[in-house]
């Protein structure tokens, strides 16, 4: 018989995914320490530990992880070599710092793709904007340009689809895109442990924020053909099994007109295309990476009621003390479960909650989340 005891659980970061696996970890007992530079992150509060201090600090990540049993985070924006150092030293790291080294750098990423055969968009690197002229006046195609480090929720991603918009290159270490003529963006959240053994929930779709490149609005299960969602999943247990991640991981794809499915981006963590899952699945996916990271056996991920998740982003002209107008209008909507982060300033387009919105019918919780989305606001005093 294997003994279980309760681990102290370290999170890098204290955002708003922090917050909601700290809510299914009290489950398991854990003893929570998070680390993130705000004194008021959202997880400040639910945490037995909070430590304020840089993420990319090599002393602060190597200090606070050596009070820990296990290691995970909730961003990728992190001192990785603290990390490799903490992993030498026989601290369980998951998910690896090799896969965030990888993450970290969107060159790498696509390499990586490139490497282990996982359908991507055709790509070149560079190093400046004069580099990335040239690849754009070789094609003369539309593409896409993106910082291999640093870009976060849409920033550090441009459009370079004529002359124009080279005003708004980035003079930086890029990746140059084919831009992709898709019919859908989908993404599929896998889990994988230790042994090797995966759990891949079934494909969600998404709409985005024209302005702000940021998922606005998303379904579960996608509305797409039975070959294809077996296609994705199949993809994403291919990059999961690929990279070795030990944790939860989130594949974002693009669905094209042929019916291709190509790799955009992965995410080694808890993920905003996988919010609906706590009320919409039988495992949530904070509760999948949990299991994944504590050496337990992975969940069912089957999603047993369709759910649509609508992103409650800050409005384009506030910012301040975060108020919320609308929510008594909302929940009284049979099946609407909403999640305010905490966070205590609202800005232009930060997301501050989410609601998911569950009905028997699809048709149906699209309807009431669109109403959701009109009467529930992120605003101010």
């Amino acid at each position: 018989m294997n003994h279980f005891k309760a681990v102290k659980l370290g999170i890098i970061g204290g955002g708003q995914l922090g917050k909601m696996l700290i809510q299914e970890a009290v489950n398991l007992n854990a003893e929570i320490y998070v680390l993130d530079p705000d004194k008021d992150a959202p997880c400040r509060y639910l945490a037995q530990h909070f430590e304020c201090g840089s993420l990319m600090d090599f002393d602060t990540v190597y200090h606070f992880g050596k009070r820990t049993e296990i290691l995970t985070v909730e961003i990728e924006h992190i001192n990785t070599d603290a990390l490799l150092q903490l992993q030498s030293e026989g601290l369980k790291v998951y998910p690896q710092p090799q896969v965030l080294k990888v993450v970290q750098d969107k060159g790498l990423q696509k390499q990586f793709y490139q490497d282990n055969h996982i359908p991507t968009a055709a790509f070149s690197l560079v190093e400046n904007k004069q580099e990335a002229r040239k690849v754009w006046e070789s094609g003369k195609k539309k593409m896409i340009q993106k910082l291999r480090k640093g870009g976060y929720d849409g920033r550090g991603v441009t459009k370079l689809f004529d002359e124009k918009d080279f005003e708004q290159a980035f003079d930086a270490p890029s990746v140059m895109e084919e831009a992709i003529d898709f019919r859908k963006e989908l993404s599929v959240i896998v889990a994988r442990n230790e042994q090797g053994q995966t759990a891949v929930y079934d494909p969600v779709e998404m709409e985005f924020n024209a302005q702000q490149n940021l998922v606005e609005f998303l379904q579960m299960p996608a509305d797409i053909p039975e070959n294809i969602v077996q296609q994705a999943r199949n993809v994403a247990v291919q990059v999961a099994q690929s990279i070795h991640i030990v944790g939860v991981l989130a594949v974002e794809m693009f669905l094209t007109y042929d019916d291709k499915i190509l790799v955009n981006e992965i995410a080694p963590r808890p993920h905003n295309s996988g919010h609906q899952t706590i009320e919409g699945c039988r495992t949530s996916q904070y509760a999948q990476h949990l299991r994944a990271i504590l050496g337990l056996p992975l969940g069912s991920t089957y999603c047993h009621t369709p759910s649509v998740m609508v992103n409650l982003l800050g409005q384009p002209n506030k910012t301040g003390v975060a108020v919320y107008s609308g929510l008594d209008n909302v929940l009284s909507i049979p099946g609407v479960y909403v999640h305010l982060y905490g966070k205590k300033l609202t800005k232009p387009f930060r997301k501050m909650g989410h609601i998911t919105i569950l009905h028997e019918r699809m048709e149906e919780a699209i309807k009431n989340a669109r109403i959701v989305q009109q009467k529930i606001k992120a605003t101010t005093e």
